[in-house]
């Protein structure tokens, strides 16, 4: 959640919002942005990335929830 390695990007900028119409991110700062642009009035918001989920594997046994 706090990697330093993430690549800058307006989606998870304090001052970036989503757009709903479109995959754009409306910037206070900078107007209508794409969302892999940033700026230099760039602030990381640890709350709008998004994590990846994990897959869950569906190849389960009983002998697997057995003690």
């Amino acid at each position: 959640m706090f990697n330093k390695n993430l690549p800058r990007s307006c989606r998870y900028c304090i001052f970036g919002k989503d757009s709903l119409i479109s995959d754009e991110v409306l910037c206070i700062k900078r107007g209508v942005t794409a969302a892999g642009d940033y700026c230099r009035h760039y602030k990381y918001d640890p709350l709008r990335r998004v994590p990846i989920r994990a897959k869950i594997a569906d190849n389960y046994k009983p002998e697997d929830f057995s003690l």
